[in-house]
C-alpha cells in the first residue's frame, strides 16, 4: 500500500523534481528500504519507472508536434536534454527529434488507460506474447480426467468407508 502510494504520487506528479528520498518520505520508508521495495514489486528501480512515465508523456507530446524537443523534455520534468535524449531513444529505438518528425497514427478513441499500457515502452524487449500450449487440451489425447474422475464409479460405498475412519 505504501509503495502503491509512491508509486502513484510519481504517476500524478512526473512533471515535479522527484527523487528518492522524497519518494522514500511519501512512502513512510527509508530511502534504502524504499528502492529495494520498490525494485522487488514492481521489477525496475523508482528513478526507472519514473523516467518511463516521463517519456511516455514525451511521446505524446511529441506526436502533437507543436512543441519542440527541448520544450518537451523541460514539461515533462527532466532537466537536461541530453539525459532526456539519451534515456528515450534507449526506451523508444529511435531519436526524440525522429520520432516527432515521422507521421503517428490518428488512434483519437483510445481511453488513456489502455493507451498507456500500449504505449509504455519495454526496457527489456517485447512482452511476452500469448503461450504457446494449445487451448484444446493435453496433446496425447488424456481426457484431461484426473483420479478425482473415477471417485463417483465407486459412489456411496467409498463415501462410507471415509466417513469411518474420521
Amino acid at each position: 500500500m505504501r509503495l502503491r502510494r509512491a508509486r502513484d504520487a510519481m504517476d500524478r506528479d512526473y512533471a515535479r523534481p522527484l527523487d528518492v528520498p522524497a519518494l522514500a518520505r511519501i512512502a513512510l520508508m527509508s530511502p534504502g528500504h524504499f528502492s529495494r521495495s520498490f525494485r522487488a514489486a514492481f521489477g525496475e528501480t523508482p528513478y526507472s519507472y519514473l523516467m518511463t512515465r516521463r517519456i511516455e508523456r514525451a511521446k505524446a507530446l511529441l506526436r502533437r508536434g507543436d512543441l519542440s524537443v527541448t520544450d518537451v523534455c523541460f514539461a515533462v520534468g527532466c532537466t537536461s536534454l541530453g539525459s532526456f535524449s539519451s534515456r528515450f531513444t534507449e526506451l523508444v529505438g529511435e531519436s526524440p527529434s525522429a520520432y516527432r518528425a515521422r507521421p503517428h497514427d490518428p488512434e483519437a478513441a483510445i481511453p488513456a488507460c489502455l493507451d498507456k499500457i500500449r504505449t509504455r515502452p519495454l526496457r527489456n524487449g517485447p512482452a511476452a506474447g500469448p503461450a504457446t500450449g494449445s487451448a484444446a487440451g493435453p496433446a496425447d489425447g488424456a481426457t484431461g480426467a484426473g483420479p478425482a474422475a473415477g471417485a463417483e464409479a465407486d459412489g456411496p460405498k467409498k463415501d462410507a468407508e471415509a466417513a469411518t475412519r474420521r
